[in-house]
């Protein structure tokens, strides 16, 4: 398994390392690609929080602004609307901390306010450079994701020249920003942010090199669930095409994988963690030719 680390929120601390946590998806926005509209309803969306739970959701991650890829921005007045009667439903009612999706700092403090523990910024700390101080004001934890660009200026970006690098440069100077709002380490995760801004092949390629991010030496997230690189005619086969690059995700280092249907991914993410634990470190093989050479 991949190196343990206590991930310190206000309330608690979540062991990252043991088994791979799932992020439950909730979006309680009208417009997202997969599920706009769905639970907009706050009723409807506390409902599918506690399901999400009992399917085997470690963190719940609320989203009211959707990030597909050419969404327009929303006020801040407006994300609240959506957002705060489902954190008020859901205050003290879940066992498993609540994670809230937004670049606001204004949104993150009423988040943190009514119970959510962990910000998740799609943004890279890129938008609102108050965000970091809230968290630390709150002792929350923080999920960094990369991200290039705004959802609007997606389509016209060209691919990014010296992908993996490109990410690490950019991944290092938002933990710096992070780190100046005394944002401590242990509060930290990092997300290469799949999708945004990057073109559909280059989502493999930043999942066959994830352990590249080993180097920052904090959590690392990711968030392949149901995303257009993975376009399928078929919703069931977008669900297997899902369980393939999660599993390829925990098997390339992702601690906290973020995904829409839990009890399905749970299982894939089971089955992976089994494996990865069966792991062994053995010597090294002597080389064939010593060996021959001894023989003679």
């Amino acid at each position: 398994m991949e190196k343990r680390y206590g991930w310190k929120l206000q309330k608690r601390e979540l062991v990252l390392g043991e088994r791979t946590l799932l992020m439950g998806v909730l979006n309680v926005t009208p417009d997202s690609f997969t599920d706009g509209g769905k639970y907009a309803d706050p009723d409807r969306a506390f409902a599918r929080a506690l399901e999400l739970e009992d399917f085997g959701a470690d963190i719940i991650d609320i989203g009211a602004e959707s990030t597909r890829p050419g969404s327009q921005r929303i006020s801040e007045a407006e994300e609240l609307r959506r957002l705060v009667p489902v954190l008020k439903r859901l205050k003290g009612r879940l066992a498993v901390p609540i994670s809230v999706d937004t670049y606001k700092s204004g949104v993150a403090e009423k988040a943190l306010e009514h119970g959510a523990e962990i910000i998740n910024d799609p943004s890279g700390v890129m938008l609102d450079l108050q965000l970091p101080k809230v968290v630390t004001k709150y002792d929350a934890g923080l999920i960094i994701n990369h991200m290039r660009g705004t959802p609007e200026t997606w389509a016209g970006l060209p691919p990014i020249k010296d992908l993996m690098r490109s990410i690490r440069i950019d991944l290092e100077a938002a933990l710096h920003r992070a780190r100046q709002s005394r944002v401590q380490k242990h509060q930290l995760v990092i997300d290469p942010g799949l999708g945004f801004g990057k073109r559909r092949e280059q989502n493999a390629q930043i999942i066959a090199e994830l352990g590249k991010l080993r180097e920052f030496d904090v959590p690392i997230a990711i968030g392949p669930s149901r995303k257009s690189f993975l376009k399928k005619e078929e919703p069931v086969d977008l669900e297997f095409a899902t369980a393939g690059a999660v599993a390829a995700c925990i098997m390339n280092g992702a601690h906290i994988v973020r995904v829409h249907d839990v009890k399905a991914m749970k299982a894939v993410a089971d089955v992976v963690d089994m494996v990865r634990q069966s792991v062994r470190e053995e010597p090294e093989a002597e080389p064939a030719q010593t060996r021959w050479q001894r023989g003679q």
